[in-house]
């Protein structure tokens, strides 16, 4: 299975523009592209002075046409090379190597493998960060896997990279008269995969959360951002989705401990822990029409290990549990429906388990002024309709913790075939996935940066308003920080004596 059709003609991002409107030209540029060198697609120094934000995007939208070779052979590199979260070093030194041939500063190693650049604008302002998702899923039967470690890119994110990388290129030919400065993110580990690899990496030290944004936010890594965006792709027929909501999410291990007997001459002297997994499992079952619709609560358990022979009554089973809800609320109800499932588990057997318990996501809300600002460029680029109204998902996304201290953006592009997370799930036109995106993100930075600065600021003051009339009056960093505290715990339950210990706040 080749990535294929990554051009089609009529696309905003190519010569021919959009279907039945001409293309505006960039009109006299006090930048000039370099385009037709496949090797290079930096900019010449620009002429600062005031120039109209539409001619701007006219200017970036040309820098990023005269790299479009590059930026599509980016996104099918990436895509033939997945990595899983925390892993993923190659995509990373292949987006270093970009930064440094946009001559943008840059730190690496954030979070063992986020690279961060910063591209300064004209003047001191609000720093507005583009972001592109580095990891990969585990999918050892997809097309495309890596045949070594299963790794798949099965959600898009690296059509996320090579879209943030071309709004680099597309910024940097007019930084000069931007009023405020850009942050570049390569953020590594989104997905949710290899969570006991992770565990062992927080126990040691080299992780604070089991996601990216989490540890990076935990690491100061957003300490000088103001505000967030990047452009996932999907497999929908609309070009542009904005304002789309996602559930928050919380990963439970549940470990059974029981004690081992034979099988088949004396089982009764043994505690079977599959069994009181399996119990657990089916308590879960019989409690998901108490879950209400407008909770959007989803529930999926795997067994991950539920003895060592049959021969031998298990002494041990262990569950991964994810717990998803549209709320903190229902998000709170749903963990502990699963936890009093696990006590019934082990009451019923007489066995005993441990809970470890950890907030994966935050539920996900998009900024509304930002989603304004998307519509609006969306439109201008693709027609009015192209550009689909938000709608709430029941998958999660760490961006929700980002939405949770600073404004974001997150919108979906077109450009996949196939359900997400499944073997039939791939890019198939980089150009909507990855070139289109880089055009809109750059068009709403330069929107937010010019004039003063006067649309990020606005933003900022719309959220400032809103955050004004919460109750809680603690610093948004610390309200954060203690919300994810309150989630993580370790809870230990004896079913012989039917007896509850734990310890919250605790990994």
């Amino acid at each position: 299975m080749r990535p294929g059709n990554r051009r089609r003609a009529g696309h905003p991002a190519d010569p021919g523009g959009v279907p039945g409107r001409p293309r505006p030209s960039p009109g006299p540029v006090g930048e000039e592209v370099r385009p037709g060198r496949r090797g290079d697609c930096r900019v010449t120094a620009s002429v600062p002075g005031p120039v109209p934000a539409a001619q701007l995007k006219e200017r970036a939208r040309a820098a990023i046409e005269a790299c479009r070779e590059r930026l599509l052979d980016l996104s099918e590199d990436l895509q033939r090379h997945p990595e899983t979260g925390f892993r993923e070093h190659r995509s990373a030194a292949t987006v270093a190597g970009w930064f440094t041939e946009l001559g943008l500063p840059f730190e690496s190693g954030l979070s063992l493998t986020g690279v961060k650049a910063h591209m300064s604008g004209r003047t001191p302002g609000p720093t507005v960060a583009v972001l592109g998702e580095l990891d990969a899923l585990v999918l050892p039967r997809h097309p495309l896997a890596d045949p070594e470690t299963g790794a798949a890119h099965a959600c898009g994110h690296h059509a996320q990279v090579a879209s943030m990388i071309g709004a680099a290129v597309g910024l940097a030919a007019v930084r000069r008269h931007l009023e405020g400065d850009v942050a570049f993110l390569a953020v590594p580990a989104e997905e949710s995969v290899e969570l006991e690899w992770r565990r062992e990496r927080v126990r040691a030290g080299e992780l604070k959360h089991l996601v990216g944004k989490a540890d990076l936010l935990a690491r100061g890594a957003f300490d000088d951002v103001d505000m967030a965006m990047l452009c996932h792709t999907s497999g929908q027929p609309a070009r542009l989705s904005v304002g789309d909501s996602h559930n928050g999410s919380v990963v439970k291990r549940i470990v059974f401990t029981g004690r081992a007997s034979h099988a088949g001459s004396s089982p009764w002297h043994g505690v079977n822990a599959l069994k009181a997994a399996t119990l657990a499992i089916s308590a879960i079952d019989a409690q998901r029409d108490t879950f209400r619709d407008e909770d959007a609560v989803r529930v999926n358990a795997v067994l991950l290990h539920g003895g060592d022979a049959p021969t031998a009554v298990p002494d041990r089973a262990e569950l991964e549990v994810v717990i998803r809800a549209r709320t903190l609320d229902a998000l709170r109800g749903a963990c502990a429906a699963v936890d009093r499932a696990a006590r019934a588990g082990t009451v019923a057997l007489g066995a005993g388990a441990t809970v470890e318990t950890t907030l994966n996501y935050l539920p996900h809300h998009q900024d509304p002024a930002l989603v304004a600002l998307a519509r609006t460029n969306g439109t201008a680029l693709f027609g009015p309709d192209s550009v689909a109204p938000g709608r709430h998902l029941g998958a999660s996304t760490d961006m929700g913790d980002l939405g949770a201290v600073m404004p974001v953006l997150h919108p979906f592009t077109a450009g996949a075939t196939g359900d997400a997370h499944s073997v039939d799930y791939a890019v198939t036109d980089h150009v909507l996935a990855a070139l289109e995106p880089a055009v809109l993100m750059a068009w709403c930075v330069i929107d937010l940066l010019v004039d003063g600065a006067a649309g990020a600021h606005d933003v900022l003051a719309r959220r400032e308003r809103r955050t004004a009339a919460e109750p809680d009056e603690r610093p948004t960093a610390d309200r954060y920080s203690d919300l994810r505290a309150g989630f993580d715990g370790l809870t230990h339950y004896d079913g012989t004596h039917d007896t509850v210990r734990g310890t919250e706040g605790e990994l």
